[in-house]
Parts: structure tokens; C-alpha cells; sequence
């Protein structure tokens, strides 16, 4: 006799130790993603550069991965790094638990185990959400993707930089600064 899937919820999520692991709530199932030790480099990088430049320009707040966005469709996603504009806070008052919005940017940082099919979903699913933009960077290429559509897609060589176009006036960083 088959018994019926069960059906995970947020208080599930919360519950879940503080490992180390970055876990997500997906269609009603918990999703773990190890992260490795290069992983856990290129996002501290990525993070204090991008932390250094948002607070200098007073723009908002930089998140790290156990921040959690609801997004419209009930899934629990927790970039790798990820940037909210302050004006988006009414009063500036920090969410305590899920944010019940989408980032102004999503970053992902891939790791040797994730799955393209499983990355590109994560990407559709922030962008249908309302992210105005979503970095997705390869480690092993030393390369990125920017998306700002499912179809406006830019591919950054390992000599090239990400810009934060209109989400982040004026930031760049160079993916050679990620991975040495």
C-alpha cells in the first residue's frame, strides 16, 4: 500500500540544524545543497565586495544563504548571496522570519553537484518572481551567466565582471577577484 508524500512546511524548515548545508523548502519537500569549501570562498568574496559598496551607497542590505525569500509560488529560496534595496523595507524594519518578497538581485554559486536543470528552474522561478536580476557563477569555468530574462541572457568570459546595471548602479567586480 503506497502512503500519500508528506507535505513539509516552514516550521520543518526552520527546524532543521544549523549545519553548514543551505536548505530550501521546494514544492513541499525539503531540498539540501552542500556547498563546498571553493563555493563558500567565491560567496564571501562576492559578499564583502558587494556588502562593502551597498552600505558606502547607503542602497539597502546584502544577504548571505540561510535567508530565506517566500516566493509566490510557496517555495522557500535561499541564494547564495542576494540584495534588497532599503526603499523596499517600509520604515526599514528587517523581516524576522521569511521574506514574503523577492530579492532585487539572486546569486548563485554553483557547486560540482548541482544540476543545470535544477539551476535554471531556481533562475525562472526568481525572475517570474520579480528578480530584476540573477548572477548564476561557475567556479570550475570561472565564468557567469546574467540573467535578466529566461531569454536576455549575458554570458561573462573569466576575464570579464559583473555589473550591477540598474539593480546596483555603478558595482563591478571582476570574476578574476572571485576565484584567486
Amino acid at each position: 500500500m503506497a502512503t500519500a508524500p508528506q507535505y513539509l512546511t516552514d516550521a520543518d524548515l526552520l527546524a532543521l540544524p544549523r549545519d553548514g548545508r543551505k536548505y530550501e523548502l521546494v514544492d513541499g519537500a525539503i531540498r539540501v545543497s552542500p556547498a563546498g569549501f571553493r563555493h563558500g570562498v567565491v560567496s564571501v568574496r562576492l559578499t564583502w565586495r558587494l556588502n562593502t559598496f551597498v552600505r558606502e551607497a547607503q542602497l539597502g542590505y546584502v544577504l548571505e544563504s540561510s535567508t530565506g525569500y517566500r516566493l509566490p509560488g510557496g517555495n522557500v529560496r535561499s541564494p547564495d548571496v542576494s540584495f534588497v534595496r532599503r526603499e523596499r523595507l517600509p520604515a526599514h524594519e528587517l523581516p524576522v522570519g521569511f521574506a514574503e518578497f523577492a530579492p532585487d538581485l539572486a546569486v548563485e554559486v554553483l557547486s560540482p553537484e548541482d544540476r543545470l536543470r535544477e539551476i535554471l528552474d531556481k533562475v525562472g522561478e526568481y525572475l517570474a518572481a520579480g528578480v530584476a536580476l540573477v548572477w548564476v557563477i561557475d567556479p570550475e569555468k570561472r565564468s557567469a551567466a546574467v540573467f535578466r530574462s529566461l531569454t536576455d541572457v549575458r554570458h561573462v568570459d573569466p576575464d570579464g565582471e559583473l555589473e550591477g546595471q540598474d539593480v546596483l548602479p555603478g558595482f563591478r567586480c571582476s570574476l578574476t577577484d572571485l576565484f584567486e
